[in-house]
């Protein structure tokens, strides 16, 4: 037997966790972006839709926070803590997430336990959970299935939906998180004889479109290839495609005075694409023209990061290409790497 929740009663469910304290996350009414639900009827699970231009990133990794406040006294100065923005007790609870962003928390927490435990990022990574979705959505710019996701992966999920139909989804609980989560509300799922593995197994899933494995050799062997000057010809340095991406985590630290006596230092969003990322004191800069930028861009998320962490920083949702304002599409990118490759 199968359990099975309603949409009737998945609005129910997001009553309970607004009104239990927790923060309720999912999309907003065009699909755009993510926010907060104060009110159920909002709730939109968009399983069959495209996914939405920008990432549900900024709400474990923000925009920009401060990570301390400081005062500068006569002979000394005091360093102020930032109030945490969530009680420690809620949880942030992402609704209807497709498997391209429910897998995005465990990728970045690597880098963010990697010489140093960031707290702001695992504080909100430990409260949240994660209520994925299968997807029934595909277009030319999805590639989920070329860096080792699907459109049913539970991968990231603590709590996973099979739509069923426009009105009910089977329900899996994937983790003891989601367990914990799911058992006051309980009441609200239902048991029945379906065959879910069946409905899986029908769930069409995007052609495979390169072997990751192949592109991180050649680029480590075809490091100065005019692959990536050609792409980055039309890049404009934007910055759209590392803030739309759900697993980018590239970010800045600033001192700002407020005058003489204080101020706070700030973290903020920051992209391998902008010309000032890697711009040195001396005025040199070892990524001055957009290919080499590009070249990182690819590089980071293909070779470095499965270097360090063994994880493709890469989720295969599209959204770079879909809203590059260049048309440059990173799968078509690292299919060409990986037909020269073939060819090598």
């Amino acid at each position: 037997m199968e359990k099975i929740i309603s949409y009737e009663n998945l609005t129910k469910l997001v009553d309970g966790i607004i009104q239990s304290g927790h923060i309720a996350i999912g999309q907003d009414e065009k699909g755009i972006n993510w926010k907060r639900l104060n009110d159920a009827k909002e709730l939109k699970i968009n399983y069959a839709s495209v996914p939405s231009n920008l990432s549900y990133k900024e709400f474990l990794f923000t925009k920009t926070e401060p990570v301390f406040y400081f005062r500068n006294n006569k002979d000394n100065f005091n360093l102020i803590e930032p109030k945490p923005e969530i009680n420690e007790n809620s949880k942030i609870v992402f609704l209807g997430a497709k498997p391209c962003d429910s897998r995005s928390i465990e990728i970045m927490s690597k880098v963010f336990n990697w010489d140093y435990k960031d707290k702001f990022f695992n504080q909100r990574a430990v409260q949240s959970i994660v209520i994925g979705t299968a997807c029934n959505y595909q277009d030319e710019f999805c590639f989920c299935t070329s860096v080792g996701l699907s459109p049913v992966s539970e991968k990231g999920s603590d709590i996973f939906l099979v739509p069923l139909d426009d009105k009910n989804f089977a329900v899996k609980i994937i983790s003891e998180k989601g367990k914990e989560f799911i058992a006051p509300y309980l009441n609200l799922l239902a048991d029945e004889n379906i065959s879910l593995d069946k409905i899986i197994v029908g769930i069409k899933a995007p052609e495979k479109k390169f072997d990751t494995a192949k592109v991180k050799e050649w680029v480590t062997n075809n490091f100065e290839h005019k692959i990536f000057d050609d792409a980055g010809a039309t890049c404009l340095s934007c910055g759209q495609c590392a803030f739309a991406c759900p697993v980018c985590h590239c970010f800045d630290i600033v001192d700002e005075e407020c005058d003489y006596t204080c101020g706070r230092r700030m973290k903020n969003w920051d992209a391998c694409q902008f010309g000032l990322f890697t711009l040195h004191g001396s005025g040199h800069n070892p990524r001055e023209t957009h290919g080499k930028r590009y070249r990182q861009r690819v590089a980071h998320k293909f070779k470095y990061y499965h270097d360090k962490f063994d994880e493709i920083l890469c989720t295969g949702c599209g959204r770079c290409s879909r809203g590059c304002p260049a048309g440059i599409d990173i799968a078509c990118v690292v299919t060409n790497i990986n037909t020269v490759a073939n060819q090598a």
